[in-house]
């Protein structure tokens, strides 16, 4: 089984917006729902799971009936940050999940996912355990102690940016976050930076410069133009 957790407990501040970013209307749709529905069309995603913010999940709940998102079996609350609200979700597929079923982890604020980034996470998760969505780094990287100067280049060959979706066998992600708890880490926003603080070995899967995740205006403009580009080419 493949499932889908997508993490939407986050409050969110710089979209300069009254509700939180995943819920705001983007040409007359919930940013949230973009995001779900790449997960329900995709051929090899069984079932989706949400950790939702407090106060939301009725009208997560009601957006899933009016957009026949039939997959979403579990809204979960989150947590004081994000290591414990995927803690939350990966707990509450406890009683479903075997140690080999595949769980993709991903950010509600990246609605504009190629479905090969999808399937090519899962084909890597079980090959080699994990499959992190990910692309070369094509700028100058340059190491800075204040954000103001810097003396020292990165080079962009020992560099990969990580997104999500981050696929992993849901034995080893439970293993994870109960190693955390046994450890006292804390404060690990994704699964991946937790993985490689408990010393394990990742593996990279497809990642696209499309997958943006929202965070400010610019990148919810970004989302938009993509968006229609996309409307254009399927009219021509």
């Amino acid at each position: 089984m493949n499932v889908a957790l997508i993490l939407a407990g986050g409050h969110g501040s710089r979209t300069a917006q009254d509700i939180p970013k995943q819920f705001m209307n983007v040409y007359e749709k919930p940013l949230i729902v973009y995001t779900l529905e790449n997960f329900e069309k995709h051929p090899d995603i069984d079932e989706i799971a949400v950790v939702c913010i407090d106060g939301w999940h009725e009208v997560l709940r009601a957006y899933a009936r009016q957009y026949g998102i039939t997959k979403l079996k579990w809204i979960v609350s989150g947590g004081g940050d994000g290591q414990e609200s995927t803690r939350n979700g990966i707990e509450a597929l406890r009683e479903v999940c075997g140690e080999k079923d595949v769980i993709l982890v991903h950010d509600a604020v990246r609605p504009f996912l190629p479905a090969e980034v999808i399937t090519d996470a899962i084909v890597k998760c079980r090959q080699k355990g994990s499959g992190l969505s990910a692309v070369r780094c094509q700028e100058t990287i340059v190491r800075t102690e204040d954000g103001i100067s810097g003396q020292e280049g990165i080079a962009r060959t020992e560099i990969m940016r990580v997104q999500t979706p981050q696929a992993y066998l849901y034995g080893k992600a439970l293993w994870a976050y109960e190693e955390a708890e046994r450890r006292g880490i804390k404060g690990e926003v994704y699964i991946n930076t937790l993985m490689l603080r408990l010393g394990e070995k990742l593996y990279f899967s497809y990642g696209s410069e499309k997958n943006i995740k929202v965070t400010t205006v610019d990148d919810l403009e970004l989302f938009k133009a993509l968006l229609k580009m996309e409307r254009e080419d399927w009219i021509k």
